[in-house]
């Protein structure tokens, strides 16, 4: 418990930090959300490999062998961090404006920002863990339950990827209500389509289940204010963290008193909160 406790703080750590590194190095030429979506895309793109290089290691050597080498390439990961981020940091720091280091400064709108991110943590975890007891439900076993856990990832990953993209586009608020919107109903349709017609939508939900999150995290510059960035980007990822990390409990006891659809059901009716709070998200950005 103490070394994942330790491995989770390291492993939060880089987050805030990597992100306000990227939006320094992007903010001056444009792009700052795309790139942000290809980070978010890339983590994700982590943690769909290494699960089965891992499980493709332990048919030839020891879970402990096998995480170590995780460590050691964890250690090979920051020594590289070490030598790249001098450089791009001063390159960064020497070609900053008064301007580009100040957001909008919008308390409401960040705060408004930290609550959706939240609650869209907490259902994106919450409905993962009750994703498994669905499938095994309409009959699925330990195979169909992988496949379709990958299939959800894989759409999500890419999720990522394209939402920054459209967020970019059409604005924040579209996306997230788009998103969102889209989310919610296909958490519904999930309880009543039998099997085959779940594993079909999966993809596409994982699509509009992880990619909220691009979209958010591109608004927190946009509402950080003056010398305030890191610390944004750290509050907003402690609320987003904390929710999915609180969910599957909270969800999970929920579950147990009503029934896993009954439980489904709350977390889709969840993100309909978060529709009003993009509102003012949106306005605290227009501040700017």
């Amino acid at each position: 418990l103490l070394a994942l406790l330790l491995g989770g703080l390291g492993a939060s750590t880089q987050h805030p930090l990597a992100s306000s590194m990227i939006t320094d190095t992007y903010e001056n030429g444009g792009g700052v959300k795309e790139a942000l979506s290809q980070y978010n895309f890339s983590g994700d793109i982590g943690k769909t490999l290494v699960p089965g290089l891992v499980g493709l290691l332990l048919t030839v050597i020891s879970w402990r062998a096998s995480v170590t080498l995780l460590g050691m390439l964890g250690l090979a990961a920051a020594g590289l961090l070490w030598w790249l981020i001098p450089t791009q940091a001063a390159a960064s720091a020497s070609g900053k404006t008064a301007k580009t280091l100040i957001g909008s400064g919008s308390v409401s709108g960040l705060r408004a920002l930290i609550v959706t991110g939240t609650l869209d943590s907490a259902v994106r975890m919450g409905f993962l863990t009750f994703l498994p007891f669905l499938l095994k439900a309409k009959g699925a076993g330990t195979a169909g339950i992988g496949l379709a856990l990958t299939m959800l990832f894989i759409g999500g990953a890419f999720g990522k990827l394209l939402c920054g993209y459209l967020g970019a586009r059409i604005g924040m608020m579209k996306t997230v209500w788009l998103t969102e919107t889209v989310t919610a109903l296909l958490i519904v349709a999930a309880v009543y389509l039998p099997l085959s017609g779940l594993m079909v939508i999966l993809p596409v939900l994982g699509l509009a289940l992880n990619g909220t999150s691009s979209v958010l995290y591109g608004a927190v510059p946009d509402l950080a204010g003056a010398g305030k960035r890191e610390q944004a980007f750290a509050v907003f990822y402690t609320g987003t963290i904390g929710g999915g990390a609180l969910a599957p409990v909270l969800f999970g006891g929920l579950g147990d008193l009503m029934g896993v659809p009954v439980a489904v059901m709350v977390l889709a009716g969840m993100l309909l909160l978060t529709l009003p709070l993009a509102w003012v998200v949106q306005r605290g950005c227009s501040l700017k």
